[in-house]
């Protein structure tokens, strides 16, 4: 008669060695947490500028890429509108492949409102700048706005065409990625300003149904004001809270 032994071993883990030693408890390890995604803001705010620290190429690409930190899926053009605005749904601008810097495309002198995609009409242009210059003298606030299609874009260049600093709200309109109000904001600027009121600006006046039915240079004028109106008002708890 054959008398068969058989010994119970706990068995190893799928794709591990087997153990040679004695057996020994299994211990439980708790499964890894899985973080939530960020949630991107509705405008594309930005911080500001690189600091004099950062040089040449390294800077631009900084500042640039900063645009996109708020608004993941307008990475791939955010080193086209250099800015961020950075800057909810610009900032943003890094482009993934290559940025764009076409000096060529800014206007021999120098104006508060480039418009290279056609958007706006001359009188509708002249009404910006007068409403950009008497913000600029009322406040100290520097508003310059942006209007373009991807890829046709000064790019980079915009950044010291305009001397952006930290009192410079940079606003680009570019409807290539649906919501077409992106902006950047001047680190001294967000001290005063609400955060949630860009991505207010941006939900009333960039989106797709409102620009499409009623055009984009509508959506131009409309933030224009908006932000306008806001700059205006006493710093306050309430500052800002409404978007007109």
């Amino acid at each position: 008669m054959v008398l068969l032994v058989l010994s119970t071993l706990p068995r190893a883990p799928y794709g591990a060695a087997a153990s040679t030693s004695s057996p020994t408890p299994l211990s439980i390890h708790p499964r890894p947490r899985r973080h939530p995604l960020a949630v991107a803001r509705c405008s594309a705010r930005l911080t500001p500028p690189p600091t004099a620290a950062a040089t040449g190429r390294e800077a631009a690409a900084s500042w640039a890429g900063k645009l996109a930190g708020a608004v993941p899926w307008k990475a791939a053009v955010s080193s086209a509108l250099a800015l961020t605005l950075s800057f909810s749904c610009f900032v943003g601008l890094a482009n993934a492949k290559a940025g764009v810097n076409k000096p060529e495309l800014l206007p021999k002198e120098f104006t508060t409102v480039i418009d290279v995609a056609g958007f706006l009409s001359s009188g509708q242009e002249n009404r910006l700048r007068q409403e950009i210059e008497d913000l600029e003298k009322d406040t100290g606030y520097k508003l310059r706005v942006l209007a373009q299609n991807y890829p046709d874009t000064p790019g980079l260049a915009i950044k010291d065409f305009w001397q952006v600093d930290d009192r410079t709200i940079v606003f680009v309109a570019d409807p290539t990625f649906g919501n077409i109000i992106n902006f950047n904001i001047g680190s001294l600027i967000d001290l005063d300003i609400p955060q949630s009121f860009w991505s207010r600006v941006a939900g009333k006046y960039g989106n797709m149904f409102y620009w499409k039915e009623k055009g984009e240079d509508a959506s131009i004028e409309g933030a224009v004001m908006a932000i306008s109106r806001c700059l205006r008002e006493p710093t306050g708890a309430s500052n800002c809270s409404e978007v007109f």
